[in-house]
């Protein structure tokens, strides 16, 4: 005698349980437990690890930027490193040439990437696919040549070094601090992208990736959510470049090569395209993946004598 299946026990009875981000209790318990995890790591890792955690949450605000535009609206997209450094060198100049404080250039450096944009989003009105992507290549190779005439023209050789971020009399220095920011950061950028994919901007996205045509007949305004797509996009982008510099302390050209645009291409592509937890774990995965191979390498029997 065959037994019957045994429903779930979660049972959604209106569209606001529908909704919600955390609906069951295994969720919640994992959630919680997440948090736990994340709140206490600081406390027991060494300066290394910290480290590779904030690089984590540097690349999640990237790629989950990236994820908005290409895995969500269908727009290919090859200048994500322009628009890293656009935000980076903003901050930089704006640091170095006035001393402005940190609450001035983070917004700046957010203006400058919805600007960059609406000017490289204005394409994707008339191309599409491989001639789209060519085209926000440009973007990559405009802001770099840009930052490094910067550079050569104020005689910084070696990049534009930036003081640490105040919040008033207290500077931002150690790795916990920058390991609870950036994390802050994170989780806005995150909480940021599931509010939008949830609203009406979201739906139209999906629809215009899921057939252009069919999005048109439906009344969607296929050039207004296509260059909101960008200059969301390069916003965000744009203030993990703002971050990247403050957390690294300076802003070089050589930072933000062709190389790093392909490597955020590789983690929204891994995570799988159109889901925010894939950009997450692609983030994870494309940053510790050479520190993994570098610890297995050298945990081979001879590794020295190979390295030599």
């Amino acid at each position: 005698m065959s037994r019957r299946p045994r429903a779930s026990g979660y049972f959604r009875t209106d569209y606001a349980q529908d909704l919600a981000l955390v609906q069951t209790r295994l969720e919640w318990a994992s959630l919680i437990a997440f948090a736990i995890l994340l709140a206490g790591f600081p406390f027991i890792a060494s300066a290394f690890y910290l480290d590779l955690a904030c690089q984590v949450f540097l690349a999640s605000v990237g790629a989950l930027s990236l994820m908005l535009l290409t895995g969500y609206a269908g727009q290919v997209s090859l200048g994500h490193a322009g628009l890293l450094a656009a935000g980076a060198f903003v901050t930089g100049i704006l640091a170095k040439e006035i001393n402005a404080p940190f609450w001035g250039t983070i917004p700046a450096s957010a203006l400058s990437g919805a600007l960059l944009g609406v000017i490289f989003g204005l394409p994707s009105l008339r191309l599409r696919g491989l001639y789209l992507a060519v085209s926000t290549l440009a973007l990559h190779f405009v802001v770099v040549y840009l930052g490094g005439e910067y550079e050569a023209k104020r005689g910084f050789s070696t990049g534009i070094v930036i003081d640490p971020p105040k919040i008033g009399a207290w500077s931002v220095t150690s790795g916990q601090a920058w390991y609870f920011i950036l994390l802050g950061a994170a989780l806005v950028t995150l909480l940021l992208c599931l509010n939008l994919l949830r609203s009406r901007t979201g739906r139209a996205w999906r629809a215009i990736r899921a057939h252009e045509t069919v999005a048109e007949a439906l009344g969607i305004s296929i050039a207004g959510y296509k260059l909101l797509a960008f200059v969301i996009s390069s916003a965000m982008a744009s203030v993990a470049g703002a971050l990247f510099a403050y957390y690294r302390g300076f802003v070089s050209v050589e930072a933000f090569s062709l190389f790093l645009s392909i490597q955020y291409v590789a983690m929204i592509i891994i995570g799988g395209t159109g889901s925010l937890l894939g950009a997450l774990l692609g983030a994870v995965f494309v940053t510790l993946f050479p520190y993994v191979i570098e610890a297995t390498l050298l945990s081979l029997p001879n590794a020295q004598a190979y390295a030599g």
